[in-house]
């Protein structure tokens, strides 16, 4: 990986959307990540809740990482608190292992910080190959919750 100086976020542009759309991860992961073009869709349908953005390391766009903010998982359910977390994480077929997952999840631990949060949510479909290891290593922790046919993980940040 290079230096953490050269990694960033960058918004989606008229300019870099087509290398967005055109970004795949892995085909043995295929399973466990809808592609940039349905995050894109996705996003646009709910551009209040959705913080889509590129990972570039230098000028190689390397991933995709997508937030949400404040989303009940249950509408229905009073008791159901607004949370703040990962959507989506696609790592470029090639990229991974170099530290860019860590770097994006990192980002949007930031972002949800400085929005005044304390906790984020991700949710993963389980299975050989899954992202589970990943985000267990970074300290999320199961919460024994599932959204639709994914389990959810949350982890605490400390305060700034």
């Amino acid at each position: 990986m290079s230096s953490s100086l050269s990694l960033r976020l960058e918004k989606i542009t008229p300019d870099n959307v087509e290398a967005a759309i055109d970004l795949t991860v892995r085909p043995d992961q295929e399973r466990f990540v809808a592609p940039v073009m349905k995050s894109l869709a996705e996003a646009y349908a709910q551009p209040d809740v959705a913080w889509p953005r590129l990972i570039f390391d230098g000028d190689d766009l390397v991933g995709f990482v997508m937030a949400f903010f404040d989303v009940r998982f249950d509408p229905e359910n009073p008791d159901d608190r607004p949370r703040s977390g990962l959507w989506r994480l696609n790592i470029a077929d090639g990229h991974q292992g170099r530290g860019y997952g860590r770097f994006a999840v990192e980002s949007v631990c930031e972002e949800i910080r400085r929005r005044g949060q304390s906790r984020v949510t991700v949710t993963w479909a389980q299975g050989a190959g899954g992202p589970e290891p990943f985000y267990l290593k970074l300290g999320f922790r199961l919460t024994g919750e599932t959204s639709g046919d994914q389990v959810v993980g949350e982890l605490d940040l400390p305060s700034a």
